[in-house]
């Protein structure tokens, strides 16, 4: 029997293969599998109204159940910024993205986030994951989890470690562990992972409506 077909609203191919392992049961398909185009304007002011954007703009495409999510890094001593810019931030000038549009690479992402921190003369280092999640089922019926992960944000780039993960994961600590997020095992993360509990409640969801 054929898995049922879930689309995750997203082109990043690192999130579908952890949202593959969370749900087996589900073939995860992106935009990019059937040659969609998928580029939606996210100018919501939260990951959970981003989501919500993303879910929404590629269920006009596919007419079937969506998941979307939102997720970023926030660190506390900067007011939990980058937040929904992570993907955007390049540094203290640019904290919300460059005018043009441009983005820098992600080790530079992780030099800029760790001079900025340390410029406060900050203590704290503490820092989360936040992933809202949204699965979409038609335009006005759809569910929503948000979760977060914890950790802090190591005190110099020389201190990055562990080629697991993706994004910021080198330079984030996870005392618990005494390693970054990038040194944990795929299914250790997931365990923990913000992502991994919001895609573990929508499983639940999933379920309790048998689709």
């Amino acid at each position: 029997m054929s898995k049922k077909i879930l689309y995750l609203a997203s082109g990043n191919k690192h999130k579908r293969q952890e949202m593959q392992q969370i749900l087996p049961d589900y073939e995860i398909r992106i935009p990019s599998d059937d040659g969609i185009e998928f580029d939606p304007v996210e100018d919501g002011k939260s990951f959970y109204e981003n989501s919500l954007i993303k879910a929404r703009a590629l269920w006009e495409l596919v007419k079937k159940p969506v998941i979307a999510d939102d997720s970023g890094i926030c660190v506390d001593a900067l007011n939990g910024e980058p937040g929904i810019f992570t993907s955007r931030y390049a540094g203290p000038d640019f904290m919300h993205g460059k005018p043009d549009g441009s983005k820098i690479t992600q080790d530079e992402q992780n030099r800029f986030l760790i001079q900025q921190l340390n410029d406060t003369g900050s203590k704290d280092r503490s820092c989360h994951y936040t992933c809202a999640m949204v699965l979409l089922l038609n335009k006005d019926r759809f569910f929503v989890a948000q979760e977060t992960f914890e950790g802090e944000l190591i005190a110099s780039i020389e201190e990055q470690a562990g080629s697991g993960g993706f994004g910021y994961d080198p330079i984030v600590w996870l005392p618990q562990y005494q390693k970054t997020v990038a040194e944990i095992s795929a299914d250790e993360k997931n365990k923990i992972s913000h992502r991994g509990k919001a895609v573990r409640a929508i499983a639940q969801i999933l379920k309790s409506l048998d689709l």
